[in-house]
């Protein structure tokens, strides 16, 4: 059931409320004082001068106990409230789409206090009958994986097109481990739920098979595109699923969250089955016994124990098997490097074949030029056999193609694997490289360097210098290798021009006060101002 106006602006309000007395707590653990938490913008600004003074994302990483993916999450998530609500006051109006935002972030407040211990702000909301709601999401969940499935089987009424469409899609070991996880003769009822959410989301699936059945105006619209908007929603929903196969509880922010997200997942379904459009009703899927529910979270979490559970998220679209990425300018440089190489080796088996005729008095000449004439035909006619694709080799490694894996890779130092991400052609950003820079991984930085035309970070120098500036501070050294990125990224007129301020600034205010502090700042910032200009 839809949630009245004053409802939706009833949660919102307490969760507005309770996202200002967390950031409190957030920003006193990274060392920002503050009396009282703000509206999203401000808490996000609040970020950001943490990030500044504790010398990068990865300090304000290791003082929340979360890693890189987790910590971009969770700004993700906040920089999603604060576009959607810069700031409230309290009795405007809200949107059901205002409140999912909120609803969000107020789960990844959960997981921040999970990994955190010293945070102990409370994130409860009231649920009438939470014994109700638990039980009502256990069958709304279970609805919404049956629709799912339900819906593909409408789009492939023949088991036989499906099979094959899924071995042409996944590869036939994927089709062969469904079929071995899954009931007899329903090959889907052996694929994780992030599988499940893809076959629907994909973005050909979805333009070809069901977008006509996801085309209500009101519901869906909280990303640009319904499509987009059901995958983000599938993958929280992922998550949810994960939390109770674990048989934990789900919080009362998921059980809100969740009771949002099912009317604008099946609605615009159960319309389209009053319309005679689809023989799929979720109303009927929903109304499930004590009995049905038990069995159907028991194969659940028996499937979750055989597979190890559903770690990976519902991702934008299916990778084929096989596929390969369109060459980028260094490989394509290679392939016209190895094909030139080629004519040059036929072009010298030619020159021995002349000169072996001619030292050999000319015995049989027609045979050995025949000969030569055949042996150059048939390596013309070899056709030129090119290596496994740089994501191929990256997925044989068991790493996806997600730029999540290649910021893991820099922090770790692992040239290998981000030198495949390079050859790719993943773009990167200046940023991630502030762990990397601290750790002195030359190794991977200076590969970053030699695909510097491949950072697209737009005005990444702001921050780069900031950090730097600050992590000297902390006794850090500018070394060679910082000084070749400012070099390389940072030696526009602008950039220098606002350097050379912060240089002139530190020496007001050296000459102001005089002491050890002002002191070194000036010699870090003038140092900095002497390599980019």
């Amino acid at each position: 059931m839809r949630n009245s106006t004053s409802g939706i602006r009833e949660q919102f309000e307490h969760c507005i409320g309770i996202i200002r007395q967390a950031s409190t707590e957030i920003l006193s653990l990274l060392d920002i004082d503050v009396t009282e938490g703000k509206d999203p913008r401000w808490f996000l600004e609040q970020l950001d001068a943490a990030r500044a003074n504790l010398g990068g994302w990865a300090a304000v990483a290791h003082r929340l106990r979360l890693n890189d993916a987790e910590l971009s999450q969770f700004t993700l998530l906040l920089r999603h409230l604060q576009q959607r609500v810069p700031q409230y006051e309290s009795g405007q109006e809200v949107s059901e789409n205002q409140l999912i935002t909120a609803l969000r972030f107020m789960t990844s407040l959960e997981l921040l206090r999970e990994k955190q211990p010293q945070l102990t702000y409370s994130t409860e909301i009231t649920v009438q009958d939470e014994t109700q709601q638990q039980q009502q999401a256990l069958a709304q969940l279970r609805a919404i994986e049956l629709m799912i499935k339900a819906l593909i089987y409408e789009a492939w009424p023949d088991s036989i097109q499906l099979s094959n469409h899924l071995k042409t899609q996944f590869g036939v070991d994927r089709v062969r481990r469904w079929l071995k996880l899954g009931e007899r003769n329903d090959v889907l009822s052996g694929m994780l739920f992030s599988e499940l959410a893809l076959m629907l989301v994909d973005k050909k699936e979805f333009t070809q098979r069901y977008s006509a059945l996801f085309n209500d105006p009101h519901t869906l619209m909280l990303f640009a595109e319904p499509r987009k908007t059901l995958q983000v929603f599938l993958d929280d929903i992922r998550q949810i699923r994960n939390t109770l196969i674990s048989q934990d509880l789900l919080s009362p922010a998921q059980l809100r969250l969740l009771d949002s997200y099912y009317p604008q997942i099946t609605s615009s379904v159960q319309h389209a089955f009053r319309e005679g459009r689809t023989r799929i009703s979720p109303d009927l899927l929903l109304a499930a016994d004590a009995g049905e529910l038990q069995s159907f979270w028991e194969r659940a979490r028996k499937k979750a124990r055989a597979t190890g559970g559903d770690i990976f998220e519902v991702r934008d679209s299916i990778e084929r098997p096989g596929q390969r990425a369109p060459r980028t300018p260094e490989q394509r440089e290679q392939l016209v490097s190895g094909v030139l190489w080629g004519a040059v080796g036929v072009m010298v088996l030619g020159i021995m074949g002349g000169g072996l005729w001619l030292f050999s008095g000319g015995g049989n000449p027609p045979q050995t030029a025949q000969a030569a004439q055949t042996e150059v035909q048939q390596e013309q006619s070899e056709p030129l056999r090119e290596k496994p694709s740089s994501r191929e080799n990256l997925t044989r490694m068991g790493i996806t193609w997600d730029e999540n894996n290649l910021r893991a890779a820099i922090n770790r130092n692992d040239s290998r694997v981000v030198q495949l991400f390079l050859q790719g052609g993943m773009d990167w950003k200046l940023s991630w490289t502030e762990e990397a820079m601290s750790a002195g991984h030359d190794d991977v930085l200076e590969l970053l360097l030699r695909y510097r035309l491949q950072m697209v970070e737009l005005k990444p120098c702001r921050r780069f210098i900031s950090t730097l500036s600050h992590a000297m501070v902390t006794g850090e050294k500018l070394t060679s290798m910082r000084k070749a990125y400012l070099r390389a990224f940072c030696t526009t007129p602008a950039v220098v021009k606002r350097q050379q301020y912060e240089m002139d600034q530190a020496k007001r205010r050296a000459l102001a006060e005089p002491d050890a502090r002002t002191k070194k700042w000036l010699a870090i910032q003038t140092s900095i101002y002497e390599v980019i200009d």
